[in-house]
């Protein structure tokens, strides 16, 4: 189609423009020599690419630069205001939400608590949900370009239900998709909650210029987040990376795995272990709570330990994530192992060790092994930066 084949000035127009809408989402305030310079582009180009965008209302200027030899130059920076987006990280407790502008920031949040034996009204929830970080950022529905809704388990691409989450209430049934699309102006995208963690890490944390890596989440259960070549591997069901249900050594078969929700991986390394690890180790305080807070207290305790019963509970627990580890290795060979969730964090660097030389003594290959750095609220982080990787790719295409 006339103007839009590549290599047309429109094109190239736009490729420019994306570039520097990139390098100021990345830097912050920007000089218009600073731009030429970053893209390589000339002073009187970089002045017709800001005054394009400034045009379009996707940048503004924003004071000068001040302390440096010569004149001051105008400053300009992303409008922040150009477009929202939207997640939402779905629990069996509450559904947090969150919008954030265009440049990242998060500008509104808001919890609502799902009911603890009611199945209905799950399209309320997440309206109200919705409603109350879109009122807490100042705008409307309307204001919001996207919105990305995590949740445990995955939906089914060729069913359009919820599978591997019988613990998520209201949300199996086979309308809800078209009920919430009906409802919600903006686009919906749904994800597997490790899967957003994942997405979380690859932009903002441990993972970044990672092309190849698997990261373990271990909270309430075991779950992994798969991505090969750059890009997230769901799986014909989209339950890729349901781990809890892996085989391993060191426990009984499990069968029925859907029907029981457990299997091999989860029965040996998940939070449930570690109070009766702790227990065939003679600790007495175990503490209270749901099982995966009783774990982390745990860990906490064994990552300070040097000897004596909470370093054994540190080295039984690495062990076993090691060994479900290996069996992921040995098939997707992938170049980092990224852990993450409460109870890796409990367990800290000691863990992370333990399992890194356990992990070289049962895999073929030996991955680097590193700890999440995306720790408060990674679902929701993850939800907002899939939301906003699609919103600046359509508000960012100056070609239309």
């Amino acid at each position: 189609m006339a103007g839009t084949t590549p290599g047309t000035p429109r094109v190239l127009r736009a490729m420019n423009d994306r570039a520097a809408l990139d390098l100021l989402l990345e830097h912050g305030p920007l000089s218009r020599t600073r731009i030429g310079k970053l893209t390589g582009l000339s002073k009187p180009t970089a002045s017709q690419l800001l005054a394009r965008l400034e045009a379009a209302g996707l940048v503004v200027a924003t004071g000068t630069t001040e302390g440096r030899p010569g004149p001051n130059a105008q400053l300009y920076t992303i409008n922040a205001r150009t477009a929202f987006a939207a997640g939402l990280d779905v629990t069996p407790q509450r559904i947090r939400a969150a919008v954030a502008d265009i440049t990242g920031a998060t500008v509104g949040e808001f919890v609502v608590p799902t009911p603890a034996r009611r199945g209905d009204g799950v399209v309320r929830q997440v309206t109200d949900a919705l409603d109350g970080a879109v009122k807490a950022a100042g705008i409307t529905r309307a204001d919001v370009h996207r919105l990305v809704i995590g949740t445990p388990g995955a939906f089914d691409p060729s069913t359009g239900r919820l599978r591997y989450a019988s613990h998520l209430p209201g949300w199996h049934s086979p309308t809800l998709l078209d009920e919430l699309a009906a409802v919600l102006p903006m686009p919906v995208e749904y994800e597997n909650d490790v899967n957003l963690v994942a997405v979380a890490e690859q932009r903002l944390g441990a993972a970044r210029g990672h092309d190849d890596f698997v990261l373990l989440w271990n909270e309430e259960g075991l779950g992994a987040a798969l991505v090969i070549g750059g890009r997230l591997h769901r799986g014909f069901t989209g339950g890729a990376g349901e781990v809890g249900f892996l085989p391993v050594p060191g426990t009984p078969l499990v069968r029925q795995v859907s029907k029981a929700g457990s299997g091999g991986f989860q029965e040996l390394a998940g939070a449930q272990t570690v109070p009766r690890l702790a227990r065939e180790l003679g600790i007495e305080d175990i503490g209270q709570g749901a099982h995966h807070e009783m774990a982390a207290g745990l860990l906490e305790r064994a990552a300070e330990a040097e000897s004596g019963p909470y370093r054994m509970l540190l080295d039984a627990f690495g062990t076993g994530l090691a060994t479900g580890l290996a069996s992921m290795v040995a098939v997707l060979d992938p170049e980092l192992v990224v852990l993450s969730g409460p109870l890796t964090v409990a367990g800290g660097e000691p863990l992370r060790t333990r399992v890194q030389s356990e992990l070289a003594e049962l895999a073929p290959s030996r991955p680097r092994l590193v700890i999440g750095d995306v720790q408060e609220h990674p679902v929701l982080r993850g939800a907002l930066e899939s939301a906003l990787a699609a919103t600046r790719d359509e508000v960012f295409d100056t070609s239309r």
